[in-house]
């Protein structure tokens, strides 16, 4: 039988269950390379650059130019890699938390 107090206190449950996730990929981090190690840039789970290291061999002059284009495509990686993170993590648990008879959501939750 379908009991609605029942249904609200399992999303009320899932709300805070997400909001604590959130909490936890906000401190979870990742890095990525690019230049073959020359570019190192890591990443939190809010999307924030933690740290930048750059070979010193690439701080002369006449290298800016693709300092600048390491250092893009070093941080773009290290973004997309937080992203995957932070899907992999909402997916695991939000098919848990919603596992209420009778509400098909396909699958899986839509994040």
């Amino acid at each position: 039988m379908f009991d609605l107090n029942k249904m609200m206190g399992q999303f009320k449950e899932a709300q805070t269950k997400m909001q604590e996730l959130q909490e936890e990929i906000a401190v979870m981090t990742t890095s990525a390379e690019a230049g073959a190690g020359m570019v190192k840039v890591t990443v939190n789970g809010r999307r924030q650059i933690v740290s930048l290291e750059i070979d010193p061999d690439l701080v002369k002059p006449d290298d800016r130019e693709m300092l600048q284009d390491l250092v893009v495509a070093a941080v773009n990686k290290a973004l997309a890699d937080m992203e995957t993170i932070a899907k992999d993590e909402m997916q695991k648990r939000a098919s848990s938390m919603f596992n209420i008879p009778g509400l098909n959501l396909g699958g899986g939750f839509p994040f």
